[in-house]
């Protein structure tokens, strides 16, 4: 509740609008810990609440613990003061009840509106899917999996196209001629080549091979990508899974089911080295010598989602990759730590790996996925 100030009475105490602002911006994704609400109580003391921005810059330098919520932080603020507590416009001389709620909640239009006015209630709502969109999949709850899971199956995972070895009919004539049919129309003009045909090469979407480190260091992300891997295989054709870590596993046919619950399960069953060690450039080239080589990596966009620990030798790693580089269309590398303020790859296995790598992009957010996919439309 909202309630007057005694100084003034058409503003309302910054303690309680300060302390709704802050239950605001907890429900839109930011930790904010007690310690911080006391030193910004502090701070709005000695500012007035009237002035927006310096409102705004008490709250950014005392609630704020790390660069990452910024964003968040400055949505959150224009929706609670722009949209609700202008306070140097709005009067507020009644007390006023805020009622937090997403934009996906179910309400019945009018009648709830004017009994939200009749009981001075204003309703602020947030948008929970764009939260999720940019909170690090590190510290999603187990509801919020669930819940991204759905928005990762509207990401459009189209891929790029090749061409076939196979040809189609083409009208333009600036194609190459199409002899067999040029030949089996001239058998109804007497073996007159009457009619001229033209043939060009099919074009075929390009395949994705996803690897998917399950290593320890990677487990708080692997669970969550591994989501977005199942939902690109029963999206998209030609999408191949394997997760790496002590030893190469192939999970393509375990993912194929629609049911995520199943396919998850099938794929924990089948996968024995979740949560242990790495090595990355020995399973690399695992890979390469049973599916990479015979086909399946030829022409293929490699995705690796991986952190690049590796506890194998880095002239392995090296090796492997060069391997790799040679035999396919480009490599995308997925690493949730490059999100990191001052990340350098110095990991053993990301420092061989870099210089064979076409794209290297963050791997930690529903964001970078989506950017993932924009990647490999290209």
């Amino acid at each position: 509740m909202l309630a007057q100030s005694d100084t003034d009475p058409g503003i309302a105490k910054p303690e309680y609008v300060a302390q709704s602002f802050i239950t605001f911006l907890r429900r839109m994704g930011v930790s904010v810990p007690i310690s911080s609400t006391i030193i910004f109580f502090q701070a709005l003391a000695r500012v007035k609440i009237s002035n927006r921005t310096d409102v705004y810059w008490a709250g950014r330098s005392t609630l704020l613990t790390c660069p990452e919520d910024i964003p968040v932080y400055d949505e959150a603020f224009h929706a609670f003061w722009e949209n609700f507590l202008v306070l140097d416009t709005v009067n507020l001389k009644d007390e006023k009840e805020i009622n937090l709620g997403t934009d996906t909640q179910d309400t019945d239009g009018g009648e709830e509106l004017e009994k939200n006015r009749e009981n001075n209630i204003v309703t602020l709502k947030y948008s929970r899917s764009e939260i999720l969109r940019k909170k690090d999949f590190a510290d999603y709850t187990e509801d919020e999996l669930a819940e991204s899971y759905e928005l990762m199956k509207l990401v459009q995972l189209i891929g790029a196209t090749q061409k076939s070895r196979r040809s189609d009919a083409s009208t333009r004539k600036n194609r190459a001629p199409d002899l067999k049919r040029i030949i089996r129309a001239s058998f109804k003009t007497g073996g007159e080549p009457i009619e001229r045909y033209f043939k060009q090469k099919k074009c075929k979407i390009r395949k994705i091979v996803f690897l998917l480190d399950v290593s320890g260091s990677m487990e708080i992300y692997s669970r969550a990508l591994l989501r977005f891997i199942q939902a690109s295989v029963i999206s998209r054709r030609r999408v191949e899974a394997f997760t790496i870590g002590t030893r190469l596993t192939r999970v393509t046919h375990e993912l194929s089911n629609k049911d995520l619950d199943k396919a998850l399960n099938l794929t924990s069953q089948s996968i024995t080295d979740w949560s242990g060690g790495t090595r990355l450039g020995e399973t690399i080239g695992e890979f390469l010598n049973q599916w990479g080589q015979r086909g399946m990596a030829r022409g293929a966009t490699m995705v690796i989602l991986s952190d690049g620990w590796d506890r194998g030798e880095s002239h392995i790693m090296t090796e492997q990759m060069a391997r790799l580089k040679r035999i396919t269309h480009n490599i995308i590398w997925i690493n949730p730590l490059k999100v990191s303020p001052g990340y350098e790859p110095l990991a053993q296995g990301m420092a061989a790996a870099l210089p064979y790598i076409d794209e290297f992009i963050e791997g930690h957010s529903l964001e970078s996925l989506t950017e993932l996919a924009e990647l490999l439309s290209e």
